[in-house]
């Protein structure tokens, strides 16, 4: 009974992460609030290669997960960020809409994710694990960044996770069920590292989450561009022939 609880457990733990980052941001320190969210990002991609490796899979899994990363990588990122850098916007009107419409685009992501099937090997859409932690870094590094930026940016992410871009699906990447136990160490150690340097790990995380996000967008531009050569050069095979036919008679 533990054993099939325990990818639960994770899934619990990455709420309460949300929930005490949400906290902390009211408490006046986003910077380990944006920590908490990068270290719930560790406990979501664990969750689910537990549940594989121990056989342990469930709707209620799957719902409780979806649940947690709204309020985790939705709620609490936006959060975080009006905070550090939306609070002094004028009108106060855009930077409201702004920090709502993150976790909304987040929930909608969520709620495709489950009722409509993908394509395998692929999520459509930016994962708000994902998103989020991109914009709990970029949270970290507000002092660094322009306000404009960071506002674009959470636009950004937020169309990226409604849009039908793809994006690589790692989550078949399975844990050894003999390499179960270990996990909780490694959560223990993640924590210990991002209260000791929050700074090294937002970095160590927010690069390849960037890379991921932009990968998905190129990705899909590059698609673009191909249909786009296929229809013209389809429509240059159609006027071709037209001549030809012409010519003939």
């Amino acid at each position: 009974m533990i054993t099939k609880s325990l990818p639960s457990l994770f899934t619990v733990g990455n709420l309460f992460l949300g929930v005490l980052a949400i906290i902390l941001v009211f408490n006046e320190n986003p910077d380990m609030a944006a920590v908490l969210v990068i270290v719930a990002m560790l406990l979501d991609g664990l969750d689910g290669r537990v549940a594989r490796a121990l056989n342990a899979q469930s709707e209620f899994g799957k719902e409780l997960d979806s649940l947690s990363d709204v309020i985790s990588f939705g709620v609490a990122p936006a959060f975080i960020m009006y905070v550090v850098a939306f609070g002094d916007i004028r009108p106060a009107a855009a930077a409201w809409i702004v920090t709502a419409l993150f976790p909304i685009c987040g929930a909608l992501r969520l709620a495709r994710f489950n009722v409509v099937a993908g394509t395998p090997g692929y999520f459509i859409g930016l994962p708000i694990p994902a998103a989020g932690g991109i914009l709990a870094t970029l949270a970290l590094f507000h002092n660094e960044i322009n306000v404009f930026v960071l506002l674009v940016s959470t636009i950004l992410l937020s169309y990226l996770m409604v849009s039908n871009v793809k994006y690589p699906n790692f989550k078949k990447a399975g844990i050894p069920k003999a390499a179960i136990w270990v996990t909780p160490i490694i959560v223990l150690v993640a924590v210990v590292i991002a209260i000791k340097e929050p700074s090294f790990i937002s970095k160590m995380i927010f690069i390849p989450l960037v890379i991921y996000a932009l990968y998905g967008l190129k990705k899909n531009v590059d698609r673009l561009f191909t249909l786009r050569r296929r229809k013209r050069k389809g429509k240059g095979v159609e006027v071709e022939e037209l001549a030809n036919s012409k010519t003939h008679l």
